[in-house]
């Protein structure tokens, strides 16, 4: 008979307020280890996390094309 661990979904706060998150819950809502997070507090007992928009990818490229190349080149230049 194959032996299948039993899955949890509880976690623990630590005594440094640390939560793991079982990785099921984890896989469900598409987050990864190593990605930031945003704890939002909704209401008694409950803690609501939601991934971090990185506001820096979200607009990157955005402007592609507004410039005339030339022009941006001797901005640069600038720089120096």
């Amino acid at each position: 008979m194959k032996r299948v661990k039993k899955q949890w979904r509880s976690a623990k706060i630590s005594e440094k307020h640390q939560v793991t998150i079982p990785i099921a819950e984890m896989r469900i809502a598409g987050l990864e280890a190593g990605e930031r997070v945003i704890a939002r507090a909704d209401g008694p007992g409950r803690v609501v996390l939601e991934r971090e928009e990185d506001i820096l990818e979200s607009f990157s490229g955005s402007l592609t094309g507004v410039f005339d190349h030339a022009i941006l080149e001797q901005l640069r230049d600038e720089w120096d």
